[in-house]
């Protein structure tokens, strides 16, 4: 029997005003993904086969994906930020901060929750962002202070919501269930930026680090944009700006929530 994943990759359905090397990185990675899947048994995708940037074990999934993003990155000569190459300058005042397989080893293993990730950087600030399910090619696109047709839900109480968490962690375990009690519904899917896309569109009412400091740039860029536009708020637990910065190896423990207000009372009820 196979241990391959039979399932197809489709073609991501994109808006057409999407950055033309966004969507080119977007389209490479789904396609990359599927390829990937037919070549390749799931202990393949999986084994780890290098050091990234950000200082964690690359998969093969993630470098043949991000493989086909840097080529796209080079053709369209815009400077790539991705978190197993790290930062490749191609002389452009445009940076495009990637992710290319969020949810690494969801996508491994045929678990149908991994994104693509991209954001828009242009001379240091995020501009636009754009968020690929690879399994469904639904995509969630914004641009900075523009209208989005998704809305969070706006709640703005703990008590009673639906959050996703990262796993709980042993230095975190107090904090996981502070937020766990007082959450109608938790959710742990192990793909950050998808996560925050559902934060966005009312999916979910947030999404949470709860201070194991896990995040990096690359895991928060895209909701740095797309769910403020969208009516919410990403902060970092511990009050530290979130910024364009090409040193991969900074952490934050992120949280996206549907409001100010929510993201404030998840902060103060992980801190304790």
């Amino acid at each position: 029997m196979s241990t391959k994943i039979a399932w197809p990759v489709p073609t991501p359905d994109l808006p057409g005003d999407v950055h033309p090397a966004l969507a080119a990185m977007a389209r490479a990675a789904s396609a990359a993904y599927g390829d990937a899947r037919r070549r390749h048994t799931r202990t393949e995708l999986a084994e780890e086969v290098a050091d990234g940037a950000d200082g964690t074990p690359t998969m093969r999934v993630d470098e043949i994906v991000e493989a086909a993003i840097a080529e796209e990155a080079h053709r369209h000569r815009v400077n790539l930020l991705s978190e197993e190459v790290g930062f490749v300058d191609n002389g452009s005042a445009v940076t495009l901060v990637v992710d290319p397989v969020d949810g690494s080893n969801n996508a491994a293993n045929g678990v149908p929750l991994s994104c693509f990730g991209g954001t828009v950087a242009v001379d240091g600030q995020a501009t636009e962002a754009l968020t690929v399910w690879l399994d469904t090619g639904r995509a969630w696109h914004a641009r900075a202070g523009e209208p989005v047709p998704f809305r969070t839900t706006g709640r703005t109480e703990l008590t009673g919501a639906t959050v996703n968490l990262l796993r709980p962690h042993q230095r975190t375990a107090e904090a996981w269930m502070r937020v766990a009690d007082r959450a109608r519904r938790v959710r742990i899917l192990s793909t950050t930026v998808l996560e925050c896309a559902l934060v966005a569109e009312g999916s979910v009412d947030a999404f949470c680090d709860p201070g194991s400091d896990t995040h990096r740039l690359v895991d928060l860029a895209t909701a740095m944009v797309t769910v403020p536009a969208a009516g919410g708020a990403v902060i970092d637990v511990h009050g530290r700006p979130l910024e364009i910065d090409p040193d991969l190896t900074r952490r934050w423990s992120g949280i996206a929530a549907a409001s100010r207000a929510l993201a404030d009372e998840l902060a103060a009820t992980i801190l304790g």
